[in-house]
């Protein structure tokens, strides 16, 4: 095995952690005949040889090794072997890449060329992969037709075989991967896609399994999604029906077998990445009679994309199953629904807070983690939220094995309806010994409702200790302290500011003004203090103890030197943040105009933007402050929220004008503005409808809340 293995130079090759000269003994650990260190193994191959998808020499080195285990039929987990054989070849190099090829660094030309001759190479091999679709071993059989479909050069023979198979398999698993092999090819092979398209059509149509229908389904969305069922909902909730008459699979034992292949199997797992994703899917997988259902519903519901009307129905409907496992996956469906989605979604949150009182902890979790996620959205829940969080008091606060504790999901969630009912889950967490990080942004939420907790807030502030742990102590009191406005704890907050330690020391002093600065008159005891602080002139804690005076004092012969000189600095954020002081002073910092006006024309899009909002708040005029912020709006959409406040401020927009074209245009997007791809933030659909509300105010429409679309 692996000769000429010792011929490779591999020391003098690198992979992502250094010399490529542990290569050989990863390749001889993948053909071990312990459990254990294939684990190892593997996860070394993904973790430093393929490492996030990268192809380096020694990878390239290493293709003919790993081919030659993959056909090996004396070595274990070859359907590992296989995937990472895909992944390595698998990476595209569209048009734009080459076209732009002259204007990559030495660095990324090496990268292109590697990806290129990784393709060509696997591509090259892939032609093994025919007789692996019939191995022994099922674990092989799973990964080479997705195999064939990515790397083989003749898609058309791919899909004639996927085709002969699929009557002779007798593994469930891998005859779903035959057809989404098929969808694969009708993707990335246009010319083949209809005779794809109608083979997944009769699958989905014919008497097969329901498995093997949705499975179809699945694809069909993803590729061809016109060519769907016009009652895709009812046909899809019929198959769902008739998978929940399976017998659950058994799940994996409590205790292990004995035997040192499992021990060390165990402490693998726990230690490698591949072995920590196998135990989180064995997991997933217990007790679930179709445990492959879920990607593939996963899959439909993203072919679908925008159809959101057909997706809440599905998901009602699956939040309404006997079966526990497809709730808990509707619940986290809904969750990727509703963030990247526009649409009206009362019913279905309403469906999504019942799952709070199921006795199964994973399904009420994962319900709770949903509605934290949708703020106001979460309203038609508002009472299911209030019973769990009155039901269970050992969930209102969350201990992590590293960080602070934070608050249970529930009470977020309630918190951020701006709930009263949330008040002695706060109250609890306020008495704690550690106070959770969050605790004062819950209490922004609540407003006027939340100024029972004054008292407290105030109190634990000044007990806490201004050592190197002051700011984790003292920021979530002092986030609290300013959302309620509470000016009789400006003693409290000015000790913090005045006894800031080094270690953070220039977070905490940052939130302590912007606390004193919230109190307004009733800071005046700072106001000393303040006064010392704006004595250097352009640096940061000078613009904040001015914003903080202004909102104090009101004295603009003291504040507007220190702000102008703050828009001078170098430092954009610096710049930023003495911009936006200065609005707040309005016509009073009118003499700042033309300053404001030069960073217009600034490099960064966000000081631009800040310095046309505050160059309206001075000036009064919009000539030439709109095109800069509708300018920003076509160039960055986080930057969207922002400008729509801005023009609601202002005034309703000219019927005819760009301003209104663009919000109107927001208005009828039926894609969130924020939606990402393989990503997302928790305050995602929050700033969205943020955005909704705020054009609909600039517009003068209906500003009620609710969803758009």
């Amino acid at each position: 095995m692996f000769a000429g293995i010792d011929e490779v130079e591999w020391a003098s090759m690198e992979h992502a952690y250094g010399p490529a000269d542990d290569v050989p003994g990863l390749l001889y650990g993948l053909a071990s005949a312990e459990p254990a260190d294939r684990e190892s193994a593997l996860d070394g191959m993904y973790g430093a040889v393929h490492h996030q998808g990268d192809v380096y020499a020694c990878t390239l080195a290493c293709i003919p090794f790993l081919f030659e285990l993959a056909v090996d039929p004396g070595i274990r987990d070859r359907g590992g072997i296989v995937e990472l054989l895909t992944s390595i070849g698998g990476i595209d190099l569209d048009e734009t890449e080459e076209d732009e090829l002259a204007e990559l660094d030495e660095d990324e030309i090496e990268g292109v060329a590697n990806y290129a001759m990784a393709a060509a190479a696997v591509s090259a091999g892939s032609s093994v992969f025919f007789e692996l679709v019939a191995d022994e071993d099922p674990g092989v059989r799973l990964a080479a037709p997705l195999a064939l479909a990515t790397l083989h050069g003749r898609p058309a023979q791919v899909l004639a075989l996927l085709r002969e198979r699929l009557p002779v398999e007798t593994d469930d698993e891998v005859r779903l991967a035959l057809v989404e092999a098929a969808g694969r090819i009708a993707l990335r092979h246009r010319p083949l896609a209809a005779r794809a398209t109608d083979w997944l059509s009769r699958l989905a149509a014919e008497a097969h399994p329901p498995g093997l229908r949705l499975a179809a389904l699945a694809q069909l969305a993803r590729c061809a999604p016109d060519a769907l069922p016009g009652d895709v909902v009812r046909v899809v909730s019929g198959l769902l029906r008739e998978l929940r008459s399976r017998p659950a699979v058994a799940g994996p034992p409590a205790v292990p077998a004995p035997g040192a292949d499992d021990t060390a199997c165990d402490r693998t797992a726990a230690s490698t990445l591949v072995g920590q994703l196998r135990a989180l899917s064995a997991e997933e997988s217990a007790g679930r009679s179709t445990p492959w259902a879920a990607d593939l519903l996963r899959t439909l519901h993203s072919g679908l994309d925008d159809r959101v009307g057909d997706r809440t129905a599905l998901l009602a409907d699956q939040l309404n199953s006997p079966d526990p496992w497809q709730r808990i996956d509707a619940v986290r469906m809904s969750g990727g629904l509703i963030r990247a989605w526009r649409g009206s979604y009362e019913d279905l949150v309403r469906l999504v807070g019942v799952q709070l009182a199921d006795p199964e902890p994973r399904l009420a979790d994962a319900a709770s983690h949903v509605l934290e996620e949708l703020f106001d959205l979460a309203a038609p829940a508002a009472d299911a939220l209030a019973a769990r969080v009155a039901a269970d008091p050992g969930a209102w606060v969350k201990e992590w094995a590293s960080g602070p504790p934070g608050l249970g999901s529930s009470v977020k969630a309630l918190a951020r309806l701006g709930d009263a009912r949330v008040l002695p889950a706060l109250e609890a967490a306020l008495e704690r010994p550690e106070v959770p990080h969050d605790v004062g942004f819950a209490i922004g939420h609540l407003g006027a409702a939340a100024v029972p907790l004054a008292g407290v807030l105030r109190r634990r502030l000044g007990e806490v200790g201004l050592d190197e742990g002051a700011y984790d102590r003292a920021s979530p009191l002092l986030g609290g302290l300013t959302a309620l406005r509470a000016g009789e704890a400006a003693p409290e907050v000015l000790r913090v500011l005045r006894g800031a330690p080094e270690y953070r020391g220039e977070w905490l002093r940052t939130a302590a003004l912007r606390a004193l600065g919230s109190f307004g008159p009733a800071a005046r005891c700072a106001e000393p203090e303040l006064r010392r602080l704006i004595r250097r002139p352009g640096t940061a804690v000078a613009t904040e103890a001015a914003e903080a005076l202004w909102a104090v004092t009101g004295d603009t012969e003291a504040v507007l030197p220190v702000l102008a000189e703050g828009l001078r600095t170098e430092q954009v954020h610096d710049c930023r943040a003495a911009a936006s002081a200065l609005g707040a002073l309005g016509r009073r910092a009118e003499v700042v105009a033309p300053r404001l006006r030069a960073l217009l024309e600034h490099d960064e899009l966000w000081l631009r933007v800040e310095a046309a909002i505050s160059l309206w708040k001075v000036s009064g005029g919009t000539g030439e402050v709109v095109p800069v912020l509708l300018s920003a709006w076509e160039r960055n959409r986080h930057v969207k929220v922002r400008v729509a406040e801005c023009l609601a401020r202002m005034g309703p927009v000219g019927a005819g004008s760009d301003a209104a074209r663009v919000l109107r245009a927001e208005l009828l997007s039926v894609r969130r503005h924020n939606a990402m791809d393989g990503g997302y933030g928790s305050h995602d659909t929050y700033e969205d409808e943020k955005l909704l509300a705020l054009c609909r105010r600039a517009l003068r429409e209906d500003t009620g809340k609710g969803t758009t679309s």
